[in-house]
């Protein structure tokens, strides 16, 4: 009976899961690295004295963000979710809605209690309450939609995409389809004022995004998430909660990216339905992933650094329009490529690499 129960409540072997975990750095040392590596950032583009470093920097952040959230269910369970848009809109519209409230009800006690709260403190909160309600959303989800499978789950997500959007465009609270303006403050005692302030939380969503996604794939958790991608019935047949880790995906990915979303408003300072659910934020949450390789926390990371970059580096040079041209290029080349993405074609010419080394020895 005691050997049952541990594989109902393991989804591996406990000392597999401890030897899975012990290489490379711990996940407090890879956090101390990660915001260090942060502000050594933040420092250095101060330097650059240029809003624009920081507006296309705050965006490659953003879908690193993005990228990650998405590969939680999309990489390590193998669930592809079209509805990216969705829940990042979540988290734009739930800092629209509070500013509303301070704008329409300020004498009343919730609007002076908001509104007794300085910018600096009360973005970070908003960051929060937007993952709570896209956490909750993506809960909601999951428990509707997880048994379905494959294609099915997709388009299941991006019915909710369509759902939410017309709900938005239909709720004049929010400005409904003709938008709502967000008023940033135009002094802001920090380098780079108030768009640097905005990087810098971006920054730390990053960090703190990177540090969930790789404690997540080197616990019992990720190795959860694999046998669901591997083989969602034979996990099942093990003894592997296979709904409940689900359940627990798609609340953890649904809260990046509505956190990823909660700033928006403050860096594009009106927000509508057409820019909160816009057709990038979707196809990019897919294909950084794919393109940097989805069974690595390193894959988005990757991904959205070398889509971002270009995508910048384009809307500068030739024009904003040819940003989902790259991406669908791109994507088409890796799939065909490296259908692993770049993490997975590194990681095969090294297993070559040490194959013919063994077989020279």
């Amino acid at each position: 009976m005691s050997g049952h129960a541990d594989c109902v409540t393991s989804p591996v072997p406990p000392a597999a899961g401890r030897r899975a975990t012990q290489g490379g750095l711990s996940n407090a040392r890879f956090l101390l690295v990660s915001f260090t590596s942060a502000v050594a950032l933040f420092a250095a583009l101060t330097l650059a004295r240029s809003d624009y470093v920081f507006f296309a920097c705050y965006v490659i952040g953003q879908f690193v963000v993005l990228a990650t959230a998405w590969n939680i269910l999309g990489g390590y369970c193998g669930y592809v979710n079209f509805g990216s848009a969705a829940f990042f809109a979540m988290g734009a519209y739930s800092t629209v809605a509070i500013s509303m409230v301070l704008t329409e009800y300020a004498q009343t006690l919730a609007g002076r209690v908001l509104g007794a709260i300085p910018t600096a403190v009360l973005l970070p909160l908003l960051i929060v309450f937007a993952g709570v309600m896209a956490g909750l959303v993506g809960l909601g989800m999951g428990y509707l939609t997880l048994r379905l499978k494959g294609v099915f789950f997709s388009i299941a997500t991006l019915a909710l995409s369509v759902v939410l959007q017309t709900l938005i465009v239909n709720w004049d609270f929010v400005g409904g389809s003709r938008g709502a303006y967000v008023i940033r403050p135009n002094e802001f005692p920090l380098p780079g004022g108030f768009v640097g302030y905005l990087f810098a939380l971006m920054l730390l969503l990053v960090v703190f995004a990177l540090t969930g996604a790789r404690a997540i794939e080197r616990s019992r958790l990720g190795f959860g998430f694999a046998a669901i991608r591997d083989d969602e019935g034979a996990a099942e047949a093990a003894g592997v909660p296979t709904l409940r880790l689900k359940l627990i995906a798609t609340t953890l990915s649904g809260a990046l990216m509505g956190m990823a979303g909660a700033p928006f408003p403050y860096y594009i300072g009106f927000l509508e339905p057409a820019s909160a659910f816009g057709l990038s934020y979707a196809v990019n949450a897919i294909a950084m992933p794919m393109v940097g390789g989805t069974q690595s926390w390193a894959g988005p990371l990757v991904g959205a650094l070398l889509l971002g970059t270009f995508q910048q580096v384009a809307t500068v040079t030739i024009s904003s329009v040819l940003n989902l041209l790259i991406v669908g290029l791109l994507l088409i080349f890796f799939v065909v490529a490296a259908p692993d993405g770049i993490i997975g074609l590194l990681r095969g010419i090294s297993r070559r690499r040490i194959a013919k080394k063994g077989v020279a020895s």
